[in-house]
């Protein structure tokens, strides 16, 4: 059996205290080495909390940080992530490999991430982890969270995406919100390595030797409740998932939308009534929608128990707070 490697996360968050914590209490009871964590606001809490833990680094990304890093802060949050990933990349000189993923974005192994990681061929220098997508419970939660998953193929893809939701299917890549790409661990010690969100870089090569690790998941909680993603929309519409640069799944000769112009669409004809109809078709685990799913071969569930991960992790928050799971 290959010898165990080391790995760890890099994730640049503003997301409230318990959320980061629970994050990152994930990870480590999964057996990651070393977690960065780079506050994007200033957040003296989590970062109290954080900072105390042997694993966890914490940068505070405040004036003074940016100065250093390339002069000025970034306008959007996107290149501020790629820029704080890249950072912690080439510090990473305890791990082998390091991965860049959000704080709503959890691994599912099936194996030990670290014998996965370990038993991929030397010359491979990407490993690509596939997503699904949450969805919202439909009644009180009983700890379970249920998931879609999405095929390869953009064929089948969108053949499912039009079984599954007939009005809105066309516009969304295999019933997804967010990105089906997922997301990659790199292999530490690649000079010249620049982080994306997606991709990684060396001078003009995309993703070096990448190969694809089947046995872990990227279960990306996109849609919590209605509540949350509602509060989330405008900010994503604007200049998050949905902004209106990102290339609709159909050409746009052909009568594509990309998000942004296909949620401007429902807004103008039905406003929120229009876009709470979309999420309850969408998001919600209903029974028929998990039903379908799973017809499709595409529902999957999980129990991440955050609350107790938190308090094994973290007690002194937790000895401050009520946690639930």
């Amino acid at each position: 059996m290959p010898e165990a490697v080391k790995w760890g996360i890099v994730c640049t968050t503003n997301a409230p205290i318990a959320d980061v914590l629970g994050f990152a209490a994930h990870h480590l009871d999964l057996g990651a080495h070393r977690i960065y964590i780079y506050l994007d606001e200033p957040a003296p809490e989590a970062e109290t909390h954080l900072a105390a833990h042997p694993k966890l680094r914490v940068i505070q990304t405040d004036a003074t940080y940016w100065k250093r890093a390339n002069g000025k802060r970034p306008p959007n949050h996107q290149p501020r992530q790629t820029a704080n990933a890249t950072q912690a990349y080439h510090k990473a000189g305890d791990v082998d490999w390091l991965a860049h993923i959000d704080v709503d974005e959890f691994l599912l192994p099936d194996a030990p991430m670290a014998t996965q990681l370990a038993a991929l061929p030397h010359g491979c220098q990407t490993a690509r982890i596939k997503p699904i997508e949450s969805l919202a419970p439909d009644s009180p939660d009983d700890g379970v969270t249920w998931f879609k998953a999405c095929k390869p193929s953009p064929r089948a893809r969108a053949a499912d995406a039009n079984t599954l939701y007939p009005v809105y299917g066309p516009y969304l890549n295999g019933g997804f919100l967010s990105h089906v790409m997922g997301k990659i661990f790199v292999r530490t010690g690649i000079d010249g390595l620049k982080f994306r969100i997606h991709h990684a870089f060396v001078g003009d090569e995309t993703n070096p030797h990448q190969i694809e690790l089947p046995e872990t998941k990227l279960a990306h909680m996109h849609a919590k409740s209605w509540d949350d993603w509602f509060a989330l929309y405008q900010y994503r519409h604007a200049k998050g998932s949905y902004r209106d640069e990102l290339k609709p799944v159909r050409p746009a000769e052909s009568g594509g939308l990309n998000l942004h112009q296909f949620f401007a669409e429902i807004e103008a004809a039905d406003g929120v009534a229009g876009l709470r109809a979309f999420y309850d078709t969408v998001c919600l685990a209903t029974p028929g929608h998990r039903a379908q799913l799973d017809a499709l071969g595409l529902l999957r569930s999980h129990r991440f128990e955050l609350a107790t991960k938190t308090q094994r992790h973290f007690p002194a928050y937790a000895s401050e707070n009520t946690l639930s799971d």
